[in-house]
């Protein structure tokens, strides 16, 4: 079962997590790969209280003060804050940087461990929990189910590629993964094509996959390769 896009939005798969027929499962989210590269998940075994705690305690950061948040800037590891327009995904398009302000969550590794020597691996950076007090829990929970969903993910997309399930549980794909959480923070201001100015310019994601939680704001535009017209 999909959603059919008669809202107005674009015509998604909505793929079960908790389907007993996991090849039928896996056509599903092939099908959905070669069409749109999107689709929902459901029953994917995320609590709603804990994505719930997430977002407030995401609104919470993001209402700190510029200097608390300045404390925790992001590093050269990639964890941390990252400010308003400090990123430029469409540097083609765009006017100035993305109107939005973030914040990098990954595994972390301490500096005395080997693979802290390795791009995008080191030790988190969190806010004062006198400032926000329960923050770090929150967030290295959410991260750890996060990592357990996408294996699951992934292995559905290993039978959709006529692999073997566990294809990307191997040594050197999934084993130690960057596994970034990204907190996300938009501006109200809309985006205006002819200025140059947006939420966030036109990319592609890297890595295996992307998992997006998001509230009832729309705002995410999908590229179809059918018409090469983004949809809402």
């Amino acid at each position: 079962m999909g959603v059919d896009g008669s809202d107005g939005g674009y015509p998604l798969e909505c793929i079960n997590m908790a389907s007993p027929d996991k090849h039928e499962t896996a056509a599903r989210v092939r099908e959905a790969c070669v069409t749109s590269g999107f689709f929902y998940l459901v029953n994917h075994g995320v609590d709603s209280a804990l994505l719930d705690e997430v977002f407030v305690q995401s609104k919470k950061f993001f209402a700190l003060p510029l200097e608390e948040k300045m404390k925790v800037i992001h590093d050269k590891n990639h964890r941390g804050y990252t400010p308003f327009e400090e990123e430029v995904l469409d540097p083609g398009t765009q006017s100035r940087g993305d109107s939005k302000e973030g914040y990098y969550i990954g595994f972390s590794v301490p500096e005395s461990d080997p693979r802290s020597k390795k791009p995008m691996h080191g030790p988190n950076q969190y806010p004062s929990p006198d400032l926000l007090p329960g923050w770090e829990e929150t967030m290295t929970l959410y991260h750890s189910e996060l990592v357990k969903l996408s294996k699951r993910v992934s292995r559905l997309l290993a039978l959709a590629l006529d692999l073997e399930e566990t294809f990307f549980d191997k040594p050197g794909i999934t084993d130690d993964p960057v596994a970034t959480l990204r907190l996300l923070h938009y501006s109200a201001e809309k985006s205006n094509v002819e200025l140059g100015i947006f939420g966030t310019g036109a990319h592609s994601d890297y890595g295996l996959l992307t998992l997006l939680a998001t509230d009832d704001v729309p705002g995410l535009q999908i590229d179809s390769s059918s018409s090469r017209k983004p949809g809402n």
